[in-house]
């Protein structure tokens, strides 16, 4: 699937858009596979994804969460390719009320990148992730992600910028 949320900053966490206030994060994997029932709740919500779709496909999904708060702020569908070494993400979208410049939060893509790097770190893929972009979104990733070109439209995060993020993101120890 081609990706298309836009990177609007790059934070320490989540920011609050209206006040500036930094917010500290967590990440759960969605350990109960998404039906079909639960994908067309989530549109009804403003999802624009069919999250049904990535435990199909045997990916999995994670959620970006304000601390010690069950509200989703944004979700991503990856699989570890580990023959290939790298982290294939599928799908990433910010959720409905952090959506563009009156969003609630600022951060919310890069964070998702952020959680999918250290994913790949954690599974032996030195970091590294690929993912299919939007073509008029191209340029966009390379400049905030750090991403690199495959083709004209499939990208990558090598070792470096998984790094630059994960320690933009991340705290020592998590």
């Amino acid at each position: 699937m081609e990706i298309d949320i836009i990177i609007d900053t790059l934070t320490n966490c989540l920011v609050r858009t209206e006040t500036g206030e930094e917010c500290d994060t967590e990440y759960r994997l969605v350990a109960r596979t998404i039906t079909k029932q639960d994908a067309l709740e989530l549109k009804a919500r403003g999802w624009k994804f069919d999250w049904s779709l990535p435990h199909q496909n045997g990916y999995e999904v994670y959620e970006l969460l304000l601390e010690n708060d069950d509200e989703v702020q944004g979700m991503i569908a990856l699989k570890h390719i580990r023959d290939q070494y790298y982290t294939h993400v599928d799908i990433v979208e910010a959720a409905p009320f952090n959506v563009g410049q009156t969003g609630m939060y600022k951060g919310v893509g890069a964070h998702l990148f952020a959680i999918a790097c250290k994913l790949s770190w954690d599974a032996g893929n030195e970091g590294y992730v690929q993912f299919t972009a939007k073509t008029d979104l191209v340029e966009h990733y390379i400049k905030m992600l750090n991403a690199k070109c495959i083709d004209w439209h499939t990208l990558y995060i090598d070792t470096y910028g998984a790094i630059a993020l994960i320690k933009k993101y991340f705290k020592e120890g998590e």
